[in-house]
């Protein structure tokens, strides 16, 4: 970094970031749950797994959320972003931002098409770490619960996470996509 000062060989190591303040809230609108986004992927050290119909409500394209996905990506060479959706379509046509993730970091990002034994899901899910979530109750509406620093409220959401992840297709790779 310019104007920086080196650390000495022998100091520890700059300290994390302080863990949040642990919370729960309702949040009633579109733009709460696109800030609690951004806001739980800068949370994020080692996963990001997210559910939804198709990315294409909130704000996964951004230039502002993809260069946080990517900074996330960049800081662990085993970080992971896990996404399923029901379908690829609107990443393949408006998400170029995270097609162009996909193919940059194609080790640690991987998307999913949802199986037909998962298609009647409708309730978005991001989980962070295991520890941090925001769970909308369904597509239609815009009520969400978002929980941070709440692993047992984050707990069933994984198992519901992973039961929709298990039932898994191919969705998009780095090298052949749309097809």
């Amino acid at each position: 970094m310019a104007g920086s000062t080196p650390l000495p060989p022998d100091s520890p190591a700059p300290a994390t970031a302080p863990a949040p303040a642990p919370r729960h809230e309702t949040l009633t609108s579109l733009a709460a749950q696109v800030a609690a986004i951004d806001e739980l992927v800068g949370y994020a050290r080692a996963s990001i797994r997210v559910f939804d119909v198709d990315l294409g409500q909130t704000g996964w394209n951004s230039p502002a959320r993809t260069d946080a996905l990517a900074a996330f990506l960049r800081a662990r060479n085993d970080a992971k972003l896990e996404i399923i959706v029901h379908e690829t379509r609107w990443i393949e046509a408006s998400g170029a931002r995270i097609v162009a993730l996909l193919r940059r970091y194609s080790h640690g990002v991987t998307v999913r098409r949802t199986g037909a034994e998962a298609r009647s899901a409708m309730d978005p899910l991001l989980i962070v770490d295991g520890r941090h979530y925001l769970h909308r109750f369904h597509i239609d509406h815009p009520r969400a619960a978002l929980g941070i620093e709440e692993p047992l409220g984050a707990k069933p959401l994984i198992t519901r996470f992973e039961e929709i992840w298990s039932t898994g297709e191919p969705g998009l790779t780095a090298t052949v996509l749309g097809l």
